[in-house]
């Protein structure tokens, strides 16, 4: 794929949340932010724009000029720090968001007399925060639009869309969906449990926890523990089990038969915890969606 920058916006001040820490909120264990950065991980540069926090991977971090100045402005002080031909830009409330939508924007910016390439939502209304540019015109739209106005602060996207060439892509009702609301956060907390989605979600989440970088098959380990247990009750059971293993023995590699114990209780503790976080998301969206926040822990650190 063509070398790409990515601008992630994690300033606003979630006011239909209550104030909450947005980028922070939980969905399948993991923080929005963390699900949207594995989205665009084989980025050249990615610069966050936001209150500084752990994250899942390396990022630089920026803020706007005033703090709380809008997407522009956000938009502005993030495209500084970038030096790719293209930039993708993306809120940082995107638990569905994919490398293949990844692909398919910046492979659409990239047409011939296009200056970008956006998602549109499943009414049809364009989501420019979901979105791929070209950075020269990019920068000369900001450019103009901060002369006019006498600065970005406070100004709306469409401003910046309309005097822009951009094509439109439909990525699928999942991909744009964004969590402005507990009720948001309720349903995408819904959406990953869902059969057929559940057992990739987790899987996923407990390899982001334990540091594994790791293609695994799950339907022949599935078979196996079917095979190995006469049927499967509860098949995150024997693939958790393995991912920990997984972890521990690469923890432990070379050590001893007491460090190799220890590293197994470590990282079974890991993943426990990530479940019970779990549990406690299923439980928690009716508090949620009456005004309550989360007790989130330490937010992107994986520590409950």
């Amino acid at each position: 794929m063509t070398a790409y920058d990515v601008i992630v916006l994690a300033g606003g001040a979630a006011k239909r949340l209550g104030g909450a820490d947005k980028p922070g909120v939980r969905v399948g264990g993991r923080a929005l932010l963390d699900r949207v950065l594995a989205a665009c991980d084989d980025a050249a540069l990615t610069v966050v724009v936001g209150g500084r926090r752990a994250t899942a991977r390396p990022v630089a971090w920026t803020r706007e000029v005033p703090e709380g100045g809008g997407p522009l402005a956000a938009l502005g002080a993030g495209l500084r720090l970038t030096t790719a031909e293209r930039v993708l830009v993306l809120s940082a409330d995107l638990p569905f968001l994919g490398p293949g939508t990844v692909g398919a924007l910046l492979g659409a910016a990239g047409q011939p007399g296009r200056e970008g390439a956006l998602c549109i939502d499943p009414d049809g209304r364009d989501q420019p925060l979901v979105a791929a540019y070209r950075a020269e015109p990019l920068r000369r739209e900001l450019a103009l639009l901060a002369t006019e106005y006498g600065g970005l602060a406070g100004l709306p996207l469409r401003l910046l869309t309309a005097e822009l060439d951009l094509a439109r892509v439909d990525a699928g009702p999942d991909a744009a969906f964004d969590c402005d609301t507990w009720g948001d956060i309720a349903a995408a907390r819904a959406r990953i449990r869902e059969h057929g989605a559940v057992l990739d979600e987790w899987i996923t989440s407990v390899k982001n926890e334990l540091g594994i970088e790791l293609d695994v098959d799950t339907g022949v380990l599935l078979d196996l523990a079917r095979d190995a247990a006469h049927g499967v009750a509860r098949p995150a059971a024997p693939l958790t089990t393995f991912l920990v293993g997984y972890a521990a023995a690469r923890a432990s590699a070379g050590a001893g038969p007491d460090e190799a114990a220890a590293a197994v209780a470590e990282a079974a503790r890991t993943a426990t915890a990530l479940a019970l976080r779990w549990e406690a998301e299923a439980s928690a969206g009716s508090d949620e969606a009456g005004g309550a926040k989360p007790d989130a822990g330490r937010e992107g650190t994986g520590t409950p």
